[in-house]
């Protein structure tokens, strides 16, 4: 796999399926916004005072219109942001492109192979060498678990010169996972443990991924702080509103991500001690 990073003209990185669909992207997201006033309200009222100056904010998060419209909060209120998606199939190309083109770095399109997605993971990480992000947006975990993998290979490394072996797991994607701490170690040893280092912490949307997070609190081996955004009284509220009066799911589905991301805002808005 042969993958590059590739720059706007304003030096951002990105990679995304095709920068031309952003006009499209940009008209989505503009009514997206009026769908979401929660959003532009914060936008409103934290916007001038830019809470979020000098904070990098890295994402694992299925990179959609309404999305796109967190990661343009986020950057309005002074965050820099690097942006993957959390899955293969969700990416909106348009909303990718827009926001590649217009806010920040995203790395994420429609159909990724496993490979793709990693790499496109690693990349939503990668600050350069003053270290990772200060805050992680996950949805499923994949994100926190790179890192936690990560520090835990340098520091076998650093004791036995042990490197980590594709080999030693049957499983498919965690092969892949191994692949891309084994060669990092080649270049930076110290790389993940300064990601750790940096961390403010991480919010988590998932079942799947909270579940993993008390596992690891319980076993003493989580290395950050993590928020539990699944479980938040915003996110159930909204959740059962929706659920009393739109039962299908179908227009549940359609309508609950507009709500959702206002409760990523709410968690890095505390994180940043606003």
């Amino acid at each position: 796999m042969a993958l590059s990073v590739e720059k706007t003209s304003s030096g951002r990185e990105y990679k995304v399926k095709d920068l031309s669909q952003a006009d499209f992207g940009r008209l989505e997201i503009e009514l997206a916004e009026v769908e979401m006033p929660g959003h532009m309200a914060c936008r409103a009222e934290f916007g001038p005072s830019k809470p979020f100056a000098g904070a990098r904010i890295s994402g694992s998060l299925h990179m959609t219109i309404q999305t796109a419209v967190l990661i343009e909060t986020l950057t309005a209120l002074g965050a820099e942001v690097r942006w993957c998606s959390c899955n293969i199939f969700s990416t909106q190309d348009h909303a990718a492109a827009a926001i590649a083109r217009d806010s920040a770095a995203v790395f994420a399109w429609k159909g990724e192979t496993l490979e793709e997605y990693w790499w496109c993971t690693e990349r939503c990480l990668d600050w350069g060498g003053a270290g990772g992000p200060d805050l992680i947006v996950d949805d499923g975990g994949d994100a926190t678990l790179l890192i936690h993998e990560g520090v835990k290979a340098e520091e076998e490394y650093e004791k036995t010169g042990k490197i980590p072996d594709p080999d030693s797991t049957d499983n498919a994607e965690f092969k892949i996972v191994l692949t891309i701490i084994r060669d990092g170690l080649k270049a930076d040893p110290k790389k993940y443990r300064k990601m750790k280092e940096r961390l403010v912490g991480v919010s988590e949307e998932t079942t799947t991924g909270v579940k993993r997070l008390y596992q690891m609190q319980e076993t003493g081996t989580l290395l950050f702080p993590a928020i539990n955004v699944n479980d938040s009284v915003t996110k159930s509220k909204v959740r059962a509103i929706l659920r009393l009066f739109l039962p299908r799911s179908g227009s549940l589905s359609t309508v609950r991500p507009q709500f959702y991301p206002f409760c990523r805002v709410g968690v890095a808005l505390c994180k940043c001690g606003c």
